[in-house]
């Protein structure tokens, strides 16, 4: 049962920085669980006492359309945007198909999913978070295309604040390091890597930075945090 509480949508909440994030909110806001699979939204809503499902292909403009006009919400007070795909690949080796599949989840996506919402975010005065990466400022290769699509979000996420500013809108951007999460895992494995999730920064660590930027005081926005791994 949804109470008066903040209501905060967190796409990709099924796992990983997702997951995390709800955990880190649960205890003082109701939840909006976004994923693909429907199974794997019902279980993840199952963990909370007040949280709902949002399923949807975020790659699909019709399917998220439809997702958001099935919630019905007044107002929102708070969207993250944790859902995004790796992308690897060299660029002799990547096709447009690639460069698309990796844009349209990490900076479309979030783009229109905002868009969708903003009636009930302008309602509330609420915050965006958009959870980008250390590759959405510095780049190298291989892995170009992940770079270059947070690197746009980035740019997104900036244009947004200033745009959605006069509508009483905040608009945040996390940039974590490393983490270890199944995204990480995959990586290791294409840099030829042994995954030891020690050296990687922790779920919760990030989770507390989005939770951060959602609870500062009406009169600060968070512009941008950088969580990087610690001392080890």
């Amino acid at each position: 049962m949804m109470t008066s509480r903040p209501t905060v949508l967190v796409t990709g909440g099924t796992r990983g920085i997702g997951r995390a994030i709800c955990d880190a909110l649960a205890a003082d806001h109701d939840l909006i669980i976004g994923g693909a699979s429907a199974d794997a939204v019902a279980e993840a809503c199952a963990r909370y006492e007040n949280a709902r499902p949002f399923v949807a292909d975020l790659a699909d403009e019709a399917s998220t359309t439809r997702a958001v006009e099935a919630l019905g919400l007044t107002r929102l007070d708070g969207v993250v945007h944790s859902a995004g795909v790796l992308g690897n690949g060299a660029l002799t080796d990547l096709r447009r198909d690639d460069w698309r599949r990796t844009f349209e989840i990490n900076v479309v996506a979030v783009a229109d999913l905002t868009r969708l919402l903003l009636p009930a975010l302008e309602a509330a005065r609420g915050t965006v978070v958009v959870i980008n990466s250390g590759s959405g400022l510095t780049a190298g290769g291989p892995g170009g295309v992940y770079s270059a699509s947070k690197f746009a979000a980035r740019a997104l996420t900036d244009a947004m604040r200033e745009e959605l500013r006069p509508m009483g809108i905040r608009v945040s951007s996390v940039h974590p390091g490393r983490v270890a999460t199944d995204m990480q895992v995959e990586l290791n494995s294409f840099e030829g890597r042994e995954y030891d999730e020690a050296n990687y920064l922790r779920p919760e660590s990030v989770a507390s930075a989005v939770r951060l930027a959602l609870t500062a005081t009406p009169d600060a926005n968070v512009d941008m945090i950088s969580v990087r791994p610690g001392p080890r």
